[in-house]
């Protein structure tokens, strides 16, 4: 029997959540995918979804009160919406916590992704 796809895996994880965070962890999905076409999907760390393009763009963790999309460079982006709400003190991780209720600018997000896909592609050609 072949393993699942990471994306089947990620599916799996989205559906186990079973409420509002199923629902905005696939909107956010989404949104990364479409702002970073080549962007791979892979399970990481005890079934973290992981988006990589040279290297990986941001992580989505769940809990039990929120959705955290940690960005690996996040320092390293600029955020001139203000988006990253979260791990705000590291030298290079950025998250944004969404919780119930809480609306994405999609427009900077997607802009985020891109930067950060930019940025990743800009280290590996070093």
């Amino acid at each position: 029997m072949e393993e699942p796809k990471a994306s089947e895996l990620i599916d799996a994880k989205i559906a186990s959540l079973g409420d509002w965070r199923a629902d905005t962890l696939a909107h956010m999905r989404a949104l990364i995918l479409k702002a970073a076409p080549d962007a791979v999907e892979e399970v990481k760390w005890r079934g973290t979804p992981v988006w990589s393009d040279h290297g990986i763009i941001c992580t989505g963790e769940s809990y039990k009160d929120k959705i955290k999309l940690t960005f690996a460079k996040g320092a390293s982006l600029p955020d001139p919406a203000g988006l990253f709400n979260a791990s705000l003190d590291g030298n290079a991780r950025r998250a944004i916590d969404l919780f119930q209720g809480d609306a994405v600018d999609e427009k900077a997000f997607a802009a985020l992704i891109a930067e950060a896909v930019a940025l990743n592609r800009a280290k590996k050609r070093k």
